[in-house]
């Protein structure tokens, strides 16, 4: 049958009806009085969502934009930072790290492993002079389908007292508790394709006071992601490049279901829901990539020791319609990932895991 596929991958996810048709009004004018009063409600509610009292840029840009903007916008040529590296996505932030001409040190882990807070703490510990200017991590690294440690690692940076910790929160935030304000976090990027519940194209970073004040002394080029610019644009209600409008009207719609929901009914489906796809997975006797205490709470890695992950995947679609994302770089065709973030149900994951359960029984 037609127009049935089921995304069970990290990204783009479901879409709701309501945000679809949302999306389906006329445009209006971007600079328009009442198109000023949908940015107005959008930036209150973003602030809800990211749990901070301090500004949330929206960026017409994927997750990497908004990553790649939360780093050159408060850095300079020259300066040193940590990133963290586990996964495709860490290592993505160090090559965009040095891509500006930045200074990187790179704490690594297994792929499949969550970074040690502990490795950060000493190198932090270490820097007496204060040289070390952000700490960069992913919070949940998609690749894999682990959870960093993000809330003890900050710890460590609030304790060295300098650095700003620069966090990809595109697959955590909307399903897993990111407290802005009450963690420090100083830049936090996430992108619209993922517990935001809409289309790809659309990027947000929310920034501190600290973060402000050090991008006054930064001086890596920028112009279209020139975080200033959406930060004077948005005291006005406005944007200060054109914006994607029919997104933005599925933005408005998105963050009302999730206001109805609320932030810990929120919460507490994505982690009930990995505990019924990871508990799932084992029942079928495939083992899991990251452990239980790494685990992501918007995807699962299954390791299918057995048989080819991408056999596996092709299967799920071909006879079931089902979407799974496959392994990157050297994990392709070793793991796949079962995608449970933003508009999904239990049902959903239910029907995924009967549908694997057959498709296992027949490889």
């Amino acid at each position: 049958m037609q127009d049935k596929l089921m995304l069970m991958i990290p990204g783009p996810t479901p879409v709701p009806e309501r945000v679809l048709l949302a999306m389906a009004q006329h445009p209006i004018g971007h600079r328009s009085g009442d198109f000023s009063k949908i940015i107005a409600e959008l930036n209150e509610n973003l602030k809800w969502l990211h749990q901070t009292k301090n500004e949330v840029c929206t960026l017409c840009a994927s997750g990497t934009g908004a990553m790649e903007a939360g780093i050159i916008n408060f850095l300079s040529k020259g300066d040193r930072v940590l990133v963290g590296n586990n996964g495709k996505f860490g290592e993505r932030w160090g090559k965009v790290a040095k891509a500006f001409g930045l200074d990187v040190e790179e704490i690594t882990a297994e792929w499949g492993k969550g970074l040690n807070p502990d490795d950060f703490k000493a190198k932090l510990e270490a820097d007496t002079e204060k040289t070390i200017k952000a700490v960069i991590v992913t919070h949940s690294e998609t690749s894999t389908g682990v959870l960093n440690d993000l809330e003890t690692i900050n710890k460590y940076v609030k304790a060295h007292g300098e650095a700003l910790i620069i966090v990809d929160a595109v697959t955590s935030l909307g399903a897993v508790n990111v407290p802005v304000d009450e963690w420090g976090l100083d830049v936090v990027a996430s992108g619209s394709q993922k517990g935001f519940m809409i289309p790809p194209g659309m990027g947000f970073v929310a920034v501190s006071e600290k973060a402000w004040k050090a991008y006054e002394t930064s001086d890596l080029p920028k112009f279209y992601l020139d975080l200033g610019a959406y930060k004077k644009a948005n005291a006005k209600d406005s944007s200060p490049f054109t914006p994607p409008i029919n997104l933005m009207y599925g933005l408005k719609a998105a963050l009302e279901m999730m206001k109805e929901e609320g932030l810990e009914n929120i919460f507490a489906r994505h982690k009930y829901l990995t505990q019924i796809t990871r508990e799932g997975v084992k029942a079928l006797g495939l083992p899991l990539f990251a452990s239980d205490n790494d685990a992501a709470l918007a995807i699962t890695a299954v390791a299918p020791d057995n048989h080819d992950a991408e056999a596996i995947r092709s299967a799920m679609r071909k006879r079931f319609d089902i979407a799974l994302a496959g392994g990157q770089d050297h994990l392709k065709g070793k793991i796949f990932r079962i995608g449970h973030l933003g508009f999904v149900s239990e049902r959903d994951v239910y029907t995924a895991l009967s549908a694997l359960k057959e498709v296992i029984s027949s490889l």
